[in-house]
This record gives C-alpha cells, structure tokens and sequence, in this order.
C-alpha cells in the first residue's frame, strides 16, 4: 500500500490551481462555468496530502460526455463517475499531483466541497483541528486510504453542518405562518 502522506501547507499550491486551470479553461473553452480550487490544498495554512483538487463545473450536464473526452485525451488519467456525477481525473507531476472533477451546474458535491472549504478558509481552528485530524489518521492508515477516508467522514459531515448553519442564517427569512 502506498503511504499516506499529509504535508505542511505549500504557498506554491495557488499558483499550481492557476497554472492548471488555465489549462482545463483552453481544453474546455466556452462550455465551462466556472474551475474551483477544492480541497485541502485551496486553504491557505491547511497541511494537506500534495494533490490539487480541483472542480470544472460545466455550463450544463449536456456538455459532459465531450467534456470527459476532451480532458480523457490530455494526459489525464480517468477514473470514472465518483457516484456523485463527478467525474475524477488524475495526473501526476512531479513532487505534486492534480486530481480534477468534471460536474454540471447543480451538482451537490460540488457544493458541498465549496461550502467546506469556505467555512475553513474563515475558521481558522476548524482548519487547524482537521489538519491534526489527517496527520493522525495518516500516520495510523498504515496506506490504508479508506480508513484514511472513513476517518475523517464525521468531521467533514459536522464541519458542513456548521457551515449551512451559517449560510442558512446569514440569509434572510420571512416570518414562519
């Protein structure tokens, strides 16, 4: 099993987005909405496993079959429909990777992954408890990635939770009937 290998936040990683977004934005042209920096990597001070996580969020679900083609042809590695609609590419390079997600408009992932890395970006020690988190977890993986993974569903989940909490009450309301 390959290790599990969480690092300290890289200054480098906005620039990485930058320069593979640029690329996705020419493969994908006039039928992208919008490319967002996801993940660990996309919170300033967050150490994170060295991969730049990515969404290429679609104008509309019609266009993602030649979508996936396109990326599928430029040197990305597929793999398949997360179960969410997204679908995962990689691409190794160098001491870092990528990992992009390909979505439509509405898609729910996509905006929870938003919403989760918003709320860290403006919690500071909701970011420092999930990078202690990961190192935890990865030091006892022992490469195992779903236990990696599984470990840290419930923090994810609360941390969304306290999010939509705080988006929801942020947002007027009427009055209840």
């Amino acid at each position: 099993m390959r290790a599990i290998k969480v690092v300290d936040y890289d200054p480098s990683w906005p620039r990485l987005f930058a320069e593979i977004s640029t690329e996705i934005s020419i493969l994908l042209g006039d039928r992208l909405l919008s490319i967002d920096h996801i993940g660990s990597t996309s919170v300033p001070g967050l150490a994170a496993k060295p991969k730049i996580d990515l969404d290429a969020v679609m104008i509309s679900d019609e266009f993602l079959p030649t979508a996936i083609e396109v990326v599928r042809a430029a040197d990305f590695v597929f793999h398949g429909d997360t179960g969410e609609q997204r679908w995962a590419f990689t691409r190794d390079h160098q001491a870092y990777g990528f990992r992009l997600y390909l979505c439509g408009p509405d898609n729910r992932g996509h905006r929870e992954r938003i919403l989760f890395r918003d709320y860290l970006r403006v919690h500071p020690e909701r970011a420092k408890a999930y990078a202690e988190l990961k190192r935890r977890l990865a030091a006892e993986a022992g490469g195992d990635w779903d236990f990696y993974t599984a470990g840290k569903t419930t923090f994810v989940s609360e941390t969304l939770r306290l999010a939509d909490l705080r988006t929801w009450s942020a947002q007027p309301h009427s009055a209840p009937d």
